[in-house]
Order: C-alpha cells, then sequence, then structure tokens
C-alpha cells in the first residue's frame, strides 16, 4: 500500500530498485569501454589495460581526496569570511525562515499515485523490450513531460533514466501546483511558499547528482574521473571566493574589450563617478543625456561588449551622453541613504547643465536608479525645478510595488533581520545581492552551472553578459534596509507626502516631464505589470513600450542584433492587459523607436566642440573612461 503520507520516500523507493538495474547495466558497459579485465571469449589480453584502468581510477580518487583535504585545511587555518554566501550556514539561516512546502490533500495524491502507476505501466513495457521503433529507448508516448535539463538523449537510452526523470517532473507538477492552489494562507505568503517549493525542487532534480545523472556517468566513465577532478577545481575556487562563477574571469578587461567607449571622467564625489563620453558625429542633440545606472550593479551594463553596448549606439546617434559610475559600498558609507542617491541625481543634473551650459537634460534611470529618479522628478517639481529634465525614460523601473514579484518573497520580517546581520559593517557584501538575483532563476543561474562546472568539468565560456552579472557591488545597509520596508514591503513611495527626502516630501503624482516607460515581458525582477503601473501614478504624458525578453536582453537589445521584438500601443489603457490586447507587435529593437521618442522633444543640434568634447584644450578631468570607482571591490 502506498505511502500517502510521504509520496516523496514511495516513489524514491520504487526508483531505488530500478536504479540498481541500471548503475550495474552502466557500469558494466563503462568498465569494457575503460578497459575490462577480460574480453568475452575469456582471453586474458585485456588485463594490462584493465589494471591501467584501476589504477587511474585510483589517481583520480586520491586527487580528489587531497584536493579537497587541502582546502579544507585551508579554511580551517584562515579566517572565516563572514560575508561568504557559499557558506552553507549562512543560507541555512536564510531558508530557516521560508515557509514548508505544503502536503497535498488526499485527493492531490490520489491523482498523483495514478498517474505515478500510469506511467510505470508505460515504462515496464519499455524495460521488457518493447523499445521505440527503430531504436534502443522506451517509447515516445513513455515520455510524456519534457524538460530541456533532460533532453540528452542519455536520458532515454535506458529505462531506469526515463522513469527516474519522468516521476521527478511528476511530483514536481504536483509539489508546485498544492504549492500555488493551497488556501488559507495571504497571498504573499503563497508566493513565497510557492518560490520555496520551486527553489527545493530545482535542488532536488537529479541532473545534479552524479549517480542520477546518466550524462554525467558516461563523461566520468569516458575520462577515468577526471571531469570530477576539473569539476572539483572550479568548485574550490568557487568556495573561496563565496561567489558562482559563470563565465571565463579571464575573458575580459574593463577599458578594452568591455566597458570600452571613448570618454572622460569629468566629475568625482565620495559616491559616484560622472563621465561623458566622446562625440562620434560632428555635430548633437542640444539636450545632453544623463543615464543613471543602478548602484545594485556596475554601469556597464550599458557599455558591453561595442556590438551591444546602448552607450555606444546613442553616441553614434549624435547624443551627448554621460553616465553615472557609483562607488561600491564600503565602511566609509554605512550611513548613506535613499536621501544621498536622490541628491546626487539632481547635482548630476545641475554639473551636466552647468557644464555645458544648457537648461535642461534628457534623464534615464535603469531599475532601482529609475525608481529613485521618479523620487527626484517628484522632488524637483515640488521645488519648482520641474524644467530642468526635458524628459524622462524609466528601463524596468517600478514606482508601485504591489506586483513587485518574487523579490518580495525575501523582505518579511524574519529576512530582513538576518539581512540586516549579514551588514556588521554598514554595507551588504555584493556576493549576497548575486546569490538572490541567481536564485531566482535558480535552475538557469544555479543549477546549469553546478552540472556543467562541476559535474562535467566543462570550460567556462567566454560571456561578456555573465561576466558583468558576477562583478559584484557593496551595497549601504542603511539604504537596503529602508527600501526594502519602505518601499517593497510597505509600498510607500505611491503614497502622496508618505516619504520625503533631501527635506522634501515626495509626490509622484507632481511628475509632468513626458516620461518614456519599458519593460520587460518575461522579467522576474520588475515584473511588467509592476512597470506599467508608473502610467497610473505620472501626471504628465506617458509611452509605454513592452518589450520582449527580460530585465537585461529586453533592455540591451541592439539594433544589429535583430532579435526579439516590442510592442506599442495605448498608454491610458486601464491595465496592462488591455494595452497588450490592443498593442502593435514590431521586429527587432526597441531603441530606434525611443530615439525617434526623444527628438520628439527636441531636434535643435549643435557642433560638437568645445566641452561636447571632454578633455579638450581648457577642459579639466580627472582620467579615462571606464574610470577608477567600476574597478573597486
Amino acid at each position: 500500500m502506498p505511502d500517502t503520507h510521504d509520496p516523496f520516500a514511495a516513489a524514491l523507493r520504487m526508483q531505488g530498485e530500478v536504479m540498481r538495474a541500471a548503475m550495474a547495466a552502466f557500469a558494466g558497459s563503462g568498465s569494457a569501454g575503460a578497459g575490462s579485465a577480460a574480453d568475452d571469449d575469456g582471453d586474458s589480453d585485456g588485463e594490462p589495460e584493465g589494471r591501467d584502468a584501476i589504477a587511474q581510477w585510483g589517481r583520480t580518487a586520491q586527487e580528489l581526496r587531497a584536493m579537497w583535504l587541502d582546502f579544507v585545511e585551508e579554511r580551517l587555518s584562515g579566517r572565516p569570511d563572514p560575508a561568504n554566501p557559499l557558506d552553507p550556514a549562512a543560507w541555512m539561516q536564510m531558508a530557516g525562515q521560508w515557509p514548508v512546502p505544503p502536503q497535498a490533500d488526499p485527493a492531490a495524491i490520489e491523482r498523483m499515485m495514478d498517474d505515478g502507476l500510469a506511467l510505470w505501466r508505460a515504462m515496464a513495457g519499455a524495460m521488457l523490450g518493447e523499445t521505440a521503433e527503430g531504436g534502443d529507448g522506451p517509447p515516445e508516448t513513455a515520455l510524456p513531460r519534457t524538460d530541456r535539463r533532460f533532453a540528452d538523449p542519455a536520458w532515454r537510452e535506458h529505462p531506469a533514466f526515463a522513469l527516474l526523470h519522468q516521476t521527478y517532473l511528476m511530483l514536481a507538477d504536483y509539489l508546485v501546483s498544492a504549492a500555488d492552489e493551497v488556501e488559507g494562507v495571504p497571498a504573499e505568503r503563497r508566493e513565497q511558499l510557492a518560490f520555496a517549493t520551486r527553489a527545493l525542487l530545482d535542488a532536488m532534480s537529479p541532473d545534479n547528482f552524479v549517480a542520477t545523472n546518466p550524462v554525467v556517468l558516461k563523461r566520468t566513465v569516458e575520462t577515468s574521473g577526471r571531469n570530477l577532478v576539473k569539476g572539483m577545481g572550479h568548485l574550490i575556487a568557487d568556495l573561496r571566493r563565496g561567489q558562482l562563477t559563470h563565465t571565463d574571469p579571464a575573458a575580459f578587461t574593463l577599458g578594452e574589450n568591455i566597458a570600452a567607449t571613448p570618454g572622460k571622467v569629468v566629475h568625482e564625489t565620495p559616491l559616484y563617478q560622472l563621465i561623458q563620453y566622446d562625440p562620434a558625429t560632428k555635430d548633437v542633440l542640444a539636450v545632453p543625456l544623463v543615464i543613471f545606472p543602478p548602484w545594485i550593479n556596475r554601469f556597464y551594463i550599458l557599455d558591453l561588449s561595442p556590438k551591444k553596448s546602448f552607450i555606444k549606439w546613442a553616441v553614434d546617434q549624435g547624443l551627448t551622453v554621460f553616465v553615472v559610475s557609483w562607488k561600491s559600498a564600503d565602511a566609509t558609507m554605512k550611513d548613506v541613504a535613499w536621501d544621498d542617491y536622490i541628491r546626487a541625481q539632481a547635482e548630476v543634473i545641475d554639473h551636466v547643465r552647468a557644464r555645458l551650459e544648457v537648461p535642461a537634460v534628457h534623464a534615464i534611470g535603469y531599475c532601482v536608479a529609475g525608481t529613485t529618479l521618479a523620487a527626484t522628478l517628484a522632488i524637483l517639481a515640488r521645488r519648482g525645478q520641474a524644467d530642468k529634465v526635458a524628459s524622462a525614460t524609466f528601463f524596468t523601473a517600478q514606482v508601485d510595488f504591489e506586483k513587485a514579484g518574487e523579490l518580495r518573497g525575501f523582505i518579511d520580517g524574519g529576512q530582513l533581520e538576518i539581512i540586516g546581520r549579514l551588514a556588521p559593517e554598514g554595507y551588504l557584501d555584493g556576493r549576497y545581492m548575486a546569490a538572490t538575483f541567481n536564485a531566482l532563476r535558480g535552475r538557469d543561474l544555479i543549477w546549469n552551472y553546478v552540472v556543467n562546472n562541476y559535474l562535467l568539468g566543462e570550460d567556462y565560456p567566454a560571456f561578456d553578459l555573465l561576466h558583468w552579472n558576477g562583478d559584484v557591488t557593496n551595497l549601504p545597509a542603511r539604504w537596503h534596509g529602508d527600501y526594502l520596508r519602505d518601499l517593497y514591503r510597505d509600498n510607500k513611495l505611491v503614497i502622496p507626502d508618505a516619504l520625503a527626502a533631501d527635506g522634501t516630501p515626495i509626490d509622484l503624482t507632481r511628475i509632468a516631464v513626458p516620461a518614456f516607460i519599458q519593460a520587460g515581458r518575461e522579467d522576474h525582477i520588475a515584473p511588467a505589470e509592476s512597470v506599467w503601473r508608473a502610467t497610473r501614478h505620472f501626471r504628465g504624458e506617458t509611452t509605454f513600450v513592452l518589450a520582449g525578453s527580460g530585465h537585461i536582453a529586453g533592455v540591451v537589445n541592439p539594433p544589429a542584433a535583430n532579435k526579439y521584438q516590442y510592442w506599442t500601443g495605448d498608454s491610458r489603457a486601464p491595465s496592462l492587459d488591455a494595452f497588450i490586447e490592443g498593442a502593435t507587435e514590431h521586429p527587432g529593437s526597441w531603441w530606434p523607436h525611443w530615439l525617434d521618442w526623444l527628438k520628439g522633444h527636441g531636434d535643435a543640434r549643435v557642433p560638437a566642440t568645445g566641452k561636447r568634447k571632454p578633455g579638450g584644450r581648457g577642459d579639466r578631468t580627472i582620467e579615462d573612461a571606464p574610470g577608477r570607482y567600476v574597478r573597486m571591490r
């Protein structure tokens, strides 16, 4: 009789019987490939080759053991890293605050067991030799669920591995549904529960373990375990640095093949550097462009390799471009608050206006810097200084956090208390933020690399976006805590005058500056519905554009790539769904559409002379772009 109280245990017991047969068959074929002790006809000519294979396996085991013991001794003899997010103790604290996945109701368990028996009956035929026509694998009808983690043919070549991953997918479907449909809990708690359930299931996937991943087993047999030795090296390197590696760390150099658009640092404070880029055209738009990137990450997400760089593209279109490079927080910034970032944005706007002797600037705010830009615009409006900004563009920026997505799962009281303890010196180590964002896409940004880098021992790719993703920045703890509490948890920014900064109350309904609001349709950090809500809070003209892809690729989508698409429509529609229903789809990048919009708010041009060329005669600058701050850790 099945144990209806613990479907996982029942399923694993059933799988264990089949796995023993599978492993025996796999080991038999693998050992033959590695050099068997005797041939099938009893000839002992294979004995030296077999002894060599056994010796190689022994050397591999010794090397793995020595590598791990050396690392353990190193850690025991050295100072612990209190801000290492790969320390299991730190994540146990975080995970301890997550809700426990629910037990399914009896009817759901009965349906699950019925489906499980149906799956077993289908697989039994394959195990008895009823293979797919023209092949050696189980029948296609025996694999009702597909998942790219199990796309390799090896997951079909033996019925046990097919049964293993199909049973896992079936159980995962039921548990996720149970978490999504649980009753009697608040909606926010249900979202936390769904996230915790998916995270647990992703971690339990059979492709994450050597013994249950036929692709890894095959590679291990083929290389006599050298893949595991190489993977152990990758694992130890990541444990030392406290961060998962996604790309070849030696593939990119700032200022050479990444963040390489020519320019100068023209101004700096203890909080930021201001970069101005060299013009690429003889004349430029009279109104300059100021970009505020998020200080959660490095600014060069908008200046990746030249073919992907938004900054280079904007310069090539005849814009005078300034970018803020925020300083990564240290102990000297323990008292930095949101007011300081708002004040910094206002200072930058004034500095650019004075430097180029222009009345106004165009401004872009990306993610959290876009949230802050909205507050800055509201404060300028209240002070009677709204005309300092000719237009404002928001890249995947939220001002209304009611529908802020999965990140809300990290901001209940217990989580905030733990986050506070992780910043004893007044700043939060950027590795924690990187780990949090990776966890939102754990299947792609954690477990995929565990399999490829630790188990298969593959080389790291050279990928500029992943290089940027791993180039973390530290955050002022005071700002971070206030931001999570006041905005994410309490959603105060959309309540007129509920918040103030730099001595001025904030009321978003005072913003009358023309606003271009871009969202990513698959954005999991700033969900499109959440970004859309800005159109309901600003008083002025708003233009909403929905881009294909997510938080990064939806923004960094150069026209030359001809990827994805974007939608335009009625920005006054009553909801995002209504906007989408009446929207027009356009292929490719939305950048040219944005440029046309920008020119609609001032297309006068001036010669690219004087201080439009930073570092020219009589213009004192600080250093070449990308500057010192972007290199600080």
